[in-house]
Order: structure tokens, then C-alpha cells, then sequence
């Protein structure tokens, strides 16, 4: 139902805001199609080192030209188990339930990150195997 979108070369937030804006929640295009956008900036999540070097294209003929540059589903789980809300936590058990991401993957992608020592402490019980 949501996407988070950000555009990399944003400096001062300005099209995070054009796209909560358009297509954001509660917008007209929320209300037709049921999904939206969250605009966000690039410093928003917490990723671990070297993730846009893992960015995955993604292009079709349905998107008139235009690229998008996902996350890594590795590097999407980090950021979500960080953030560490209810719905992260759904999303990333989902993630780890039907075979996505691989724990090892997750627990070396933890430790590259620049998180909050309680932050990764957390994240590593959602992948199952805590770490002191």
C-alpha cells in the first residue's frame, strides 16, 4: 500500500515534498488507486555500507523511460528492522518467512551499519539469532 521514494539528488528535501504532495497519503492518487508514495530523503533510513552500490534497477515499458533504483532486499531489511516500527517488524518477518533474505546476509549487513548499538541489538532478535 506504501512506498517509500526518494529522489538522490534532493539537497534540500524539496522533491520529497513534490511527492508527498502528488502521490503521497491521503492525496487524489491515494484515493483512486489505494497505494501512495512517502517522500523521504536520502539520509531517512539507516543502510549499511555500500548499499547503492546494490541498488537493483528496475524498468519497464509501463514506466514511459523512467528508472527506479530499488534497495536490495538485504539492504531494505536492515533499514526497516533500524526504524523499528510495528509494520517494519511485519514486513520484515515476512521478508525472512518466505525465503527473501538469508540471516547470515542480514546479521553481516547489521554490523555495517552506523546504527545505534540498541538499534542492531534489537534488529538482530528479529532475525533469530541474537548477538551480544
Amino acid at each position: 500500500m506504501e512506498v517509500d521514494v526518494a529522489a538522490l539528488d534532493d539537497v534540500d528535501d524539496s522533491k520529497a515534498d513534490l511527492i508527498d504532495g502528488a502521490i503521497g497519503e491521503a492525496s487524489m492518487f491515494h484515493e483512486t488507486f489505494g497505494y501512495y508514495a512517502q517522500g523521504v530523503s536520502r539520509v531517512t533510513a539507516i543502510l549499511p555500507n555500500d548499499w547503492d552500490r546494490r541498488l537493483i534497477r528496475y524498468e519497464t515499458p509501463a514506466t514511459n523511460g523512467v528508472v527506479a533504483w530499488c534497495l536490495e532486499a538485504h539492504d531494505l531489511w536492515v533499514s526497516k528492522a533500524l526504524a523499528g516500527r510495528p509494520k517494519d517488524y511485519e514486513f520484515c518477518r515476512s521478508l525472512l518467512v518466505h525465503g527473501i533474505v538469508e540471516r547470515d546476509t542480514l546479521l553481516q549487513r547489521l554490523e555495517a551499519t552506523d546504527a545505534h548499538l540498541e538499534k542492531i541489538k534489537l534488529a538482530r532478535i528479529w532475525v533469530g539469532q541474537p548477538r551480544s
